[in-house]
């Protein structure tokens, strides 16, 4: 499908954390058009952001192939207001935590065009949230609409005593990642478009995953963060308390991670596997000796199959990665949206999942929150209703019935 048209319009990033950040300047470094767009009351958080429209990309970025992207990039546009920053876009990039989804989508919503795309970055079935709010909406407007398994980068916002810098610091490029469209029958517009998305360059081995529920699984996020936060916070807690260390270095994959506790993720990808069989969808193939190191299933990502970091070893690119408080997105998101959703198409579909339902028992323990009744529900979704056949031909067909 050509969707050549894309390359001489705008890129707009809707965010204002490091993802975002890093979206729009690595696409602003590729000599594109961006604007990036931040909600109005976390707008005085982009800092001087805001005023220079200056974005600095620095940091180790390892990967196989050796991708770079560094340098001073200049935004064309810094704005709360959506109209400006997606008006003419061709490209919409939603890079922020999912449990803020919503409160984008309803602001973007009134604003689309014809011929728009929507990248959602990273996979947490949003484009299943966007696509009801968007019959709730009675819009019509001819889009696509996807989503990746993870973002393109390893990426954090530079500080310096207690202040963010107009800085992101990119520890790696992704040079494969899982993506999908919504319905399927887009899938090849989806694909096409991540020609014109220049913050994706690194990812030269996309791989089509078998619906947006298959790429939902395969983030995986849920399965690092839940289990190495919660059974690690041990170590978390203690880092530059009685360990002598200074409490930023601390990372999961560094210090926490070990074979007890990727006994637990194994466990918990494999009921993530129960639950896309019974409803008739894919997911990612991860052999059981990736769980078994620091690097677990992440390194394959960026460094390809054959990248493992032994317990033995230190993980160094990993050190200072956090997180560094039990109320971080590695709960606070990966517990309510990821953990909360496979929980509630696991009761849908019949299948026991003791793992994941004591991932959420314990954050909710741990933080003070009921995260079973603050979670995504498959009504948010517009798929409590569906059964088997009816969702696939949903997700396949773009048949909603």
């Amino acid at each position: 499908m050509n969707m050549e048209y894309l390359k001489d319009k705008p890129v707009a990033v809707l965010g204002g954390g490091a993802t975002a950040r890093g979206h729009a300047a690595c696409t602003a470094l590729a000599g594109r058009e961006v604007r990036l767009y931040e909600l109005p009351e976390f707008f005085e958080g982009l800092g001087c952001i805001a005023s220079k429209r200056e974005i600095r990309v620095s940091g180790r970025q390892e990967s196989l192939y050796g991708f770079k992207r560094e340098g001073l990039a200049k935004i064309d546009v810094v704005t709360d207001d959506m109209a400006k920053a997606v008006r003419g876009a061709g490209i919409i990039v939603v890079s922020f935590p999912a449990v803020g989804y919503a409160a984008f989508l309803e602001r973007l919503i009134p604003h689309l065009e014809d011929g728009m795309v929507v990248h959602f970055t990273t996979a947490n079935f949003g484009s299943l949230l966007f696509r009801k709010m968007l019959r709730e909406a009675g819009c019509t407007k001819k889009i696509v609409v996807g989503e990746w398994s993870s973002q393109p980068y390893g990426i954090r916002i530079k500080n310096m005593g207690g202040q963010q810098m107009p800085e992101v610091s990119v520890n790696y490029w992704a040079i494969t990642l899982r993506g999908a469209a919504l319905p399927m029958t887009d899938q090849d517009a989806f694909f096409e478009s991540k020609r014109y998305l220049p913050s994706l360059d690194s990812v030269e081995h996309p791989v089509h995953g078998d619906t947006v529920a298959d790429v939902g699984f395969s983030n995986v996020n849920p399965i690092l963060h839940c289990p190495g936060s919660i059974l690690g916070v041990g170590a978390m807690e203690n880092w530059g308390v009685v360990y002598g260390e200074n409490k930023y270095d601390f990372s999961i994959y560094s210090h926490a991670y070990c074979p007890s506790i990727s006994k637990v993720q194994l466990a918990l990808y494999r009921e993530e596997c129960a639950i896309a069989e019974a409803m008739g969808v894919g997911i990612q193939d991860f052999p059981e000796k990736a769980f078994f190191s620091r690097s677990n299933i992440l390194g394959s990502e960026h460094m390809g199959e054959k990248f493992v970091v032994p317990f033995e070893e230190q993980y160094t690119l990993a050190m200072g990665t956090g997180p560094f408080s039990i109320y971080n997105r590695y709960i606070t998101e990966d517990i309510p949206v990821g953990c909360h959703i496979y929980l509630e198409l696991a009761k849908k579909f019949g299948i026991e999942v003791p793992v994941i339902e004591s991932m959420i028992t314990l954050a909710s323990v741990m933080t003070g929150t009921d995260f079973r009744a603050a979670g995504v529900t498959l009504e948010d979704l517009g798929i409590a209703h569906m059964n088997k056949e009816a969702l696939n031909a949903w997700l396949r067909e773009g048949i909603y019935a």
